[in-house]
């Protein structure tokens, strides 16, 4: 018998936010069926887990460059920081 061969997966940390997304979407899907070895099961999780903490970084990164639009009271617009609501 000959093993099945696992496609060479790249790094994540060259993956963009919406590859990132796919794949970990797709893995979830994949956890949710239940039809996967444990092995793979275990394996697929802990890539998962990598996806899940790249695309947080993409997303505060993202967060951090976009600037709140601010139009004064004399008319005139200005930008601020973007300040995360709590």
């Amino acid at each position: 018998m000959s093993e099945q061969q696992i496609p060479q997966q790249p790094p994540v940390e060259n993956m963009t936010f919406e590859a990132a997304l796919a794949e970990l979407e797709q893995i979830v899907g994949s956890l949710e069926t239940g039809s996967t070895a444990l092995e793979d099961s275990i394996t697929a999780y802990e890539r998962g887990t990598i996806l899940k903490k790249h695309c947080e970084s993409k997303l505060s990164e993202a967060q951090a460059k976009i600037e709140k639009i601010n139009i004064n009271s004399d008319g005139t617009v200005s930008t601020a920081p973007f300040e995360e609501q709590e």
